[in-house]
């Protein structure tokens, strides 16, 4: 007898048709039949061991987060339950060109200190891997959802050339494309760029071209952090979409956002960009979280080269006067790359977390709040805070506009990603609510997309961006990777004040057919495990 039939749910399968009440059959973690109208046809029914009422809820795919920071997360806390209790069922990790394979002994630490604030120290866990295929082994030994990961073009670079602003030797290239050869064929799903983070940032677009070569003859997609979300966006948009066709790759954009003043009501230009480009035979999707803050560390704003030699470099050019005088220079006068070539604005910056909790004063107030009680400059305050918790800080950048995080939404690649930072007393709320937030606010309550469009959005569109040919729809032989959730409640419970409840509505989540979330609560499974390239 199969091991379970969710009985009369109403399937949202994830393909954007109008939903069908149904009982589901899983059995060994796959779903095995789906019967149609059962109760009003008055067939037979299908039985199993267990059976779960499901009258009044919605029947989905797990959602698949396409950026997430759970690197480290996922192997330090087991329960997890930021993501399970969305229901997320796997996410891409390894974002944003910095992540923990591949490295060697070398640079193992340089890369745990810059992204310290993303994923904390990494002091309290073994980091006994060194290559991307040593770490999904890791992850193999059982996480509470699944994981795919990109190759971190910036860990590349740094494991390959350093953290030298300079153009990569001949030989550096060859190792770099070794290195993503490497990585790609022993399972990650693409290569992830951080171009307003050091060292990736140092990268031309010749150097990435190359690189996206080999993930193309894998067949696996380029997710950029591109050179700017600021000033000049749509030019660097326009270079990801003109890098990755000459490359023959996919592309993924990740965050796409449009923001900043200078942004405000541009994402219709953006949209017109991507259509120009899918009718000439581009092949583009793109992520966003559904709110308007933007969230990274307070070292990421600074310029390209006070980042230049890693992270002590950084520290020491904080405490030089004279370096940190040139620094607040183009911070505030000019604007940093690192900022967007948009001067900063601190009343914007709130700090989220530290990684020392002596400064917990600052969490929740903006660099500008935090000056003004201190009677001194603000650039005083973020150089203090910088060099005390040596880097750690996180951010949230209020810099956003809800009309471009509406129409982006809505685009037909769009789909959901989180991008969500665990660290931190106050993290961003999208950690723990993006997807009921897409649900219960922007379906339910806005109507900006409808129930069955949003579902798609979170499952088969990601799954097919990912290849994974049996994941993102509720089918007869598919992964049970399955949640249940009421659309008349279902709504994110995190918000900028209280950013780490979890949500309401969601009562199941079942990841590999073995529920991780149960009557509300997580469950101590741990059914998730790497989810590996499916080879072309």
């Amino acid at each position: 007898m199969e091991d379970l039939v969710i009985r009369d749910g109403e399937v949202v399968d994830g393909s954007g048709t109008l939903s069908y009440r149904a009982d589901v059959v899983v059995d060994a973690g796959r779903i095995v039949s789906i019967v149609k109208e059962a109760a009003e046809a008055g067939c037979q029914r299908p039985k199993a061991m267990r059976e779960l009422d499901a009258e009044g809820l919605a029947l989905s795919p797990g959602f698949i987060d396409m950026h997430a920071h759970s690197d480290l997360a996922l192997l330090r806390d087991p329960d997890h339950s930021a993501k399970a209790a969305q229901g997320v069922t796997l996410e891409v990790i390894g974002q944003d060109g910095l992540s923990y394979a591949p490295v060697d002994d070398r640079t193992l630490d340089g890369v745990r200190r810059a992204i310290a604030g993303w994923n904390g120290p990494g002091d309290d866990l073994d980091l006994d891997w060194r290559s991307v295929g040593e770490y999904l082994d890791r992850l193999d030994r059982g996480i509470a959802v699944n994981a795919a990961y990109l190759i971190p073009q910036g860990t590349v670079r740094a494991l390959a050339v350093g953290w030298e602003d300079r153009e990569a030797t001949p030989e550096e290239l060859d190792r770099m494309r070794e290195l993503v050869a490497q990585g790609m064929a022993q399972g990650a799903v693409g290569l992830s760029s951080g171009l307003t983070y050091t060292p990736g940032m140092y990268a031309k677009d010749a150097e990435l071209t190359e690189l996206c070569r080999v993930v193309a003859s894998y067949g696996g997609y380029y997710c950029p952090h591109h050179r700017s979300y600021g000033a000049g966006a749509l030019e660097v948009y326009t270079e990801m979409v003109a890098l990755t066709r000459e490359a023959g790759c996919a592309l993924h954009l990740a965050h796409a956002t449009m923001n900043f003043g200078v942004n405000k009501g541009r994402a219709p230009e953006l949209l017109a960009l991507l259509d120009q480009a899918l009718e000439a035979g581009a092949d583009i999707s793109l992520d966003t979280y559904p709110y308007t803050p933007g969230c990274t560390t307070l070292a990421a704003m600074l310029p390209s080269w006070a980042g230049e030699g890693g992270p002590q470099e950084v520290l020491g050019r904080l405490a030089d006067d004279t370096a940190a005088e040139r620094i607040r220079h183009q911070l505030e006068v000019v604007g940093s790359d690192g900022c967007h070539g948009v001067p900063i604005e601190w009343d914007t910056i709130e700090i989220s977390g530290v990684g020392d909790w002596a400064l917990a004063e600052y969490v929740g107030r903006t660099v500008q709040e935090s000056a003004d009680a201190r009677g001194e400059a603000p650039w005083l305050t973020a150089r203090r805070l910088l060099l005390r918790d040596r880097l750690a800080p996180t951010i949230l950048q209020h810099v956003g506009h809800e009309e471009n995080v509406r129409e982006i939404m809505r685009h037909r690649v769009h789909t959901g990603g989180s991008d969500g930072i665990l660290q931190g007393s106050k993290p961003h709320p999208r950690a723990y609510g993006t997807f009921p937030q897409y649900l219960g606010w922007y379906v339910r309550e806005l109507g900006i997309l409808s129930l069955e469009e949003c579902v798609a959005h979170l499952t088969s569109r990601p799954a097919a961006r990912l290849r994974l040919p049996d994941r993102g729809l509720v089918r007869e032989g598919y992964r049970a990777d399955l949640v249940l959730f009421d659309p008349a409640t279902v709504a994110a419970g995190s918000t900028f004040e209280e950013p780490r409840r979890l949500p309401t509505g969601i009562p199941y989540v079942l990841v590999d057919g073995r529920f991780v979330i149960e009557d509300g609560r997580r469950t101590d499974v741990l059914a998730g495990r790497a989810v590996r390239r499916t080879p072309v």
